[in-house]
């Protein structure tokens, strides 16, 4: 790459770091990181040019700036929520959205694939589970599949087998995010066809009521963690101008942080499944309150309060 092309690329944020002084150790630490990679970019292309010796006046203030701020933030398991995960959201929105296309996609697909398939439900969700929830329904009680298990061993059960599938889906983005895009379409498809069954019976109402009482945080965690497993792939794919290995360290942090910030919610989520979501016969406005509720507090922590944080902060 040009120097001059380097140097138009990247003047608005070395501008910045100059400029917009900050306190927050994991900000200074990243713009840091930034800054040292660019630098090394700089020594090994144009080794004794002025932007090299800009850049390296850059990294030394910021390398003061990281020790004088060394002490520990009291704060900082209260920030990483309110936040450094938000401003991840933001600006990682891109990843978040096109996971939310994938799935949204992969769902219309198991929808229209049952529909018009009559052996492809059997084939998504399996012969055993068909059969027992057409005795279930025979039975009048179409949804006692959750009241099968104790509730603490169900908790257990689901909790470890959520935050594995979180993990695998975030982790296979070092396949260029292919595994991701096909972790969107596998849950999409499987969703799709499943919600499409319960609809064919006359059930599709209650099946709402019922299974999106712990579905609301599980199915949008699932489309978080398919985003972050984009963001990891992403520097693999689009390195710009850091090396793809810096590029690629990057995205994996960001990643982990986006995986360790749902991770309670996947655990509420497997509570809900676990405690709640058995007692089928609660009144409909306590379900209709838990699922707005989740669904509430999703599109505001995920969307609304990462815009407007980013909005303050003139993050971008």
């Amino acid at each position: 790459m040009r120097e001059a092309l380097f140097v138009k690329q990247n003047a608005e944020k070395w501008k910045n770091y100059e400029q917009l002084q900050t306190n927050n150790p994991d900000e200074l630490a990243e713009r840091f990181i930034e800054i040292t990679n660019d630098l090394a970019y700089a020594k090994t292309f144009y080794p004794k040019s002025k932007t090299t010796s800009y850049l390296n006046g850059i990294a030394s203030l910021l390398h003061q700036a990281i020790y004088k701020n060394k002490k520990e933030d009291a704060n900082r398991f209260t920030r990483f929520w309110k936040l450094d995960l938000p401003l991840l959201f933001f600006k990682y929105r891109r990843q978040l959205l096109y996971s939310l296309i994938f799935f949204t996609l992969s769902m219309a697909i198991g929808i229209l694939s049952a529909k018009y398939d009559d052996t492809f439900l059997r084939l998504i969700l399996g012969d055993s589970y068909v059969n027992m929830t057409n005795e279930n329904i025979a039975k009048g009680d179409p949804f006692g599949v959750y009241k099968e298990y104790n509730e603490f061993g169900m908790f257990l059960m689901i909790a470890s087998n959520n935050i594995w599938v979180t993990l695998v889906t975030i982790v296979s983005g070092i396949f260029l995010s292919i595994g991701p895009v096909f972790a969107m379409m596998r849950n999409g498809i499987m969703l799709g066809a499943f919600e499409y069954y319960f609809f064919s019976k006359g059930l599709g109402a209650q099946s709402i009521l019922v299974i999106w009482i712990h579905g609301t945080l599980e199915i949008l965690s699932i489309i978080v963690a398919g985003g972050a497993g984009l963001v990891l792939g992403h520097g693999l794919l689009f390195p710009k101008t850091y090396t793809r290995m810096a590029a690629f360290r990057h995205g994996a942090k960001d990643a982990a942080k986006i995986a360790l910030g749902i991770s309670p919610i996947i655990l509420l989520a497997a509570f809900f499944e676990s405690f709640i979501t058995r007692h089928t016969e609660m009144p409909v406005w306590l379900s209709i309150s838990i699922l707005a509720s989740s669904l509430g507090f999703m599109v505001w922590y995920v969307i609304i309060y990462p815009m407007q944080l980013a909005k303050r902060t003139q993050y971008n």
